[in-house]
């Protein structure tokens, strides 16, 4: 199997994704830290290899992929079992839908890079902590309600998809910034999540650069 390098973060929940979805494959993987906090992200050889400046990025037969989401799909493309998505075009959909809610519509606004901005504008550290939890709720109140009537334990089913390993970064931030964790059905996936090595080995506490 193809060995990879991972640049990320412990606490980078989009890093923890990617942590997660190479774990479900079994994939092996190397991992290179870039401390966010210390502007690592932004150091030249970073940015020749991420010209965003963000993480993760992976590291593949001298390729490099960025986007947390476009890397789970590639994995999931070149390793099959244990699929990430659903064969049907649909389930594919609604759970691609239910993984971007949280990547592109909660994760991007209670980021670093904007909640420095927030502090620059003279925001004080509460307005910028209640600024990230509401951001967060607002996001969990949708998810919980695209998975209300789906069968568990996960959150589409009987195995893990993309969605659960979204969602359960997510729920870490959540718990950083002192969201108000109103969300049953969501906490009973965590719970369910937190069981299989793949998730657990993933966790932030768990990574070398966590010391």
């Amino acid at each position: 199997m193809t060995h990879f390098t991972l640049h990320g973060f412990f606490r980078s929940s989009a890093a923890y994704r990617v942590r997660i979805a190479l774990n479900l494959k079994e994939a092996a993987y190397d991992q290179i830290a870039h401390h966010l906090r210390q502007g690592d992200q932004r150091a030249p050889d970073y940015l020749r290899l991420n010209p965003q400046g963000l993480v993760p990025a992976l590291e593949v037969d001298g390729e490099v992929l960025t986007q947390s989401l476009a890397i789970c799909e590639f994995l999931d493309e070149i390793v099959p079992d244990p699929p990430l998505l659903p064969r049907d075009p649909v389930r594919r959909a609604r759970v691609r839908a239910f993984a971007q809610v949280i990547a592109c519509d909660i994760h991007p606004i209670q980021n670093l890079k904007i909640l420095n901005r927030l502090r620059d504008l003279g925001i004080d550290e509460d307005g910028v902590k209640h600024w990230a939890a509401q951001t967060i709720e607002e996001g969990f109140d949708a998810c919980a309600a695209l998975i209300a009537d789906e069968p568990g334990p996960y959150c589409f089913g009987s195995a893990p998809t993309l969605a659960d390993v979204c969602l359960i970064p997510q729920l870490a931030n959540a718990r950083r910034f002192g969201a108000d964790l109103r969300w049953p059905r969501l906490l009973e996936v965590e719970a369910q999540c937190c069981l299989l090595p793949a998730f657990a080995l993933a966790a932030p506490d768990r990574q070398p650069d966590a010391a």
